[in-house]
């Protein structure tokens, strides 16, 4: 990452209640509640677990899946099977619970190093084990970041810890690491917090996957099944609940959710918003739905044609009918959206004017940029609920205004394939997440999965000044600048935040909605239970 920092590698003295007023600015209030209640060693399992018995075998179906599916601890993370799969295999140092509080895990505290929000000591948990039973020290923690951001191969999080200085990584104590960064990072708890920056032990082989999840591996078919058994030596007491764990691909909804009818899964991700009130007759299924703050953008490359041009970007925001899209694409499940994501980060500019459908301005500045009758090709897949019939009902709000969007609908190995972030105009969805750590993954010039190849000067220099700001209020300042800019130009058409609606037999418990967006809470299957 080659961005510089107005701040250089060292910032101004922070205290640490100053520190806590600065996470309260920028949505991070719990993640200094989560730095007060992590300094013990509480291994309890924070709630969760409902009722029913210990033991027995839960069998999940997942949305999606493909010949390309994943088992490795730090490529997975696009696609809800590999989610699923890597969350019950691995965990991260901290990640964000139900009701989207940065929770500690592997790690016993996340604090600024003297004060300082340029380094920060990371003290990992005593006593927690691997799969293979060798206990988890600072070593496998350097190991693990070193390969997330190997460049020969780099992870999922490579970008988010991309401002690690790593050959200034030292180890304080046995259980206390000195991470230096190379520029000051208020919200580095929540960018090293991601669910898929997790700890592995030194000499990691992908091949025989080991972690400190709930569940150890018994065997991976890649499109099809994976299937774990419980780590019963598990650092949270009396976690997992479940023997076994069965996660299946579902590529289709219909099947997905016969299944669950028919009793050969227990628990489905992504029921079809359609179905809600289908599943709970009879009695023998319930739905779980959860308003959260994921999206689901149609993407515009600002690099290609036509929507090099900005009004043609602004034409099309301005064709979508937004709540004709949350009714019909949605059947209602969900909240209109502004083109700007972070819904739940404190910093999310709820001021700025909600854009509506205006077919005439849509014209003029077709007309303006000279696009006046323009034919575009929109790719889709069935990836999530949703998603292809958002693409059929806005191809005909397009016809509106004279724009001929010709859909075409692939299936999820072709759109996850070598042409994944290549396409002209696409649609994808993403997990709720604070709008800095939105922007790592998906909206800088190195950024994993800059899908929009967005790469404004103005937008980098004002992230740089906004996750280097050290006060909350000239932060927000910076952040609603960033907001405002990517409503008027940017690449994203973000119509909806959808709610996630998941479904569970009637005998399954300890799963509740999760504002995270992640399904069946957060894929957090170790509190389930089977009665």
């Amino acid at each position: 990452m080659n961005q510089s920092h107005p701040f250089g590698a060292t910032g101004p003295n922070l205290t640490r209640r100053g520190l806590l007023q600065t996470f309260t600015a920028s949505g991070l209030l719990v993640v200094g509640g989560s730095l007060l209640t992590a300094c013990s060693d509480d291994k309890t399992a924070p709630g969760g677990g409902g009722k029913g018995k210990a033991g027995g075998r839960l069998r999940v179906g997942v949305a999606g899946g493909s010949a390309k599916d994943t088992i490795d601890a730090h490529l997975g993370g696009t696609t809800d099977p590999d989610v699923a799969r890597g969350i019950q295999l691995f965990e991260p140092l901290a990640m964000r619970d139900k009701d989207f509080h940065l929770e500690m895990l592997l790690a016993q505290s996340i604090e600024p190093h003297q004060g300082r929000a340029d380094a920060w000591e990371i003290r990992i948990r005593d006593g927690v084990t691997f799969h293979d039973g060798k206990t988890m020290d600072l070593d496998d923690v350097i190991f693990s970041l070193k390969r997330i951001v190997d460049p020969e191969n780099p992870g999922t999080g490579a970008s988010s810890l991309s401002g690690i200085d790593m050959s200034g990584l030292k180890k304080l104590d046995d259980r206390t690491l000195l991470v230096p960064l190379t520029a000051p990072d208020s919200g580095f708890p929540d960018q090293i917090g991601q669910y898929f920056n997790t700890i592995v032990p030194v000499g990691y082989d992908p091949k025989r996957p080991v972690g400190t999840g709930p569940f150890k591996f018994k065997s991976f078919t890649p499109g099809e099944q994976s299937v774990f058994v419980k780590n019963e030596n598990y650092w949270q007491s009396g976690l997992p609940y479940l023997d076994e764990l069965v996660i299946i691909d579902f590529a289709d909804d219909t099947a997905r959710v016969n299944a669950l009818r028919g009793g050969q899964v227990d628990a489905i991700s992504n029921l079809p918003p359609s179905q809600v009130s289908s599943i709970e007759s009879g009695g023998r299924a319930r739905a779980l739905v959860a308003e959260t703050g994921g999206w689901q953008p149609l993407l515009m490359r600002v690099d290609q044609q036509p929507f090099q041009d900005v009004r043609v970007r602004q034409a099309f925001k301005l064709i979508a009918d937004r709540e004709q899209l949350v009714q019909q694409a949605l059947a209602g499940q969900g909240q209109v959206g502004n083109d700007i994501y972070g819904r739940y980060d404190e910093a999310y500019d709820s001021g700025l004017p909600q854009r509506q459908q205006d077919l005439d301005q849509a014209k003029f500045l077709l007309k303006q940029a000279g696009a006046s009758g323009a034919q575009v090709e929109l790719t889709t897949a069935p990836f999530h609920s949703g998603v292809v019939e958002a693409a059929q009902i806005f191809a005909e709000q397009a016809k509106g205004a004279g724009v001929d969007v010709r859909v075409r609908k692939v299936n999820e190995a072709t759109y996850w394939g070598p042409n994944y972030l290549k396409w002209t105009f696409s649609q994808d969805f993403w997990f709720t997440r604070t709008f800095l750590a939105q922007v790592a993954q998906g909206n800088l010039p190195n950024a994993p999965y800059n899908q929009t190849h967005w790469k404004d000067p103005r937008w980098v220099q004002m992230y740089d000044k906004a996750r280097t700001e050290l006060d909350e209020s000239r932060r927000t300042d910076v952040i609603h600048d960033m907001q405002k800019l990517h409503h008027e130009e940017g690449g994203e058409l973000i119509w909806s935040f959808a709610n996630q609606i998941d479904a569970v037999a009637a005998n399954v418990s300890g799963i509740e909605p999760a504002k995270s967006g992640i399904p069946l809470m957060s894929y957090g299957l170790k509190h389930a239970r089977v009665a």
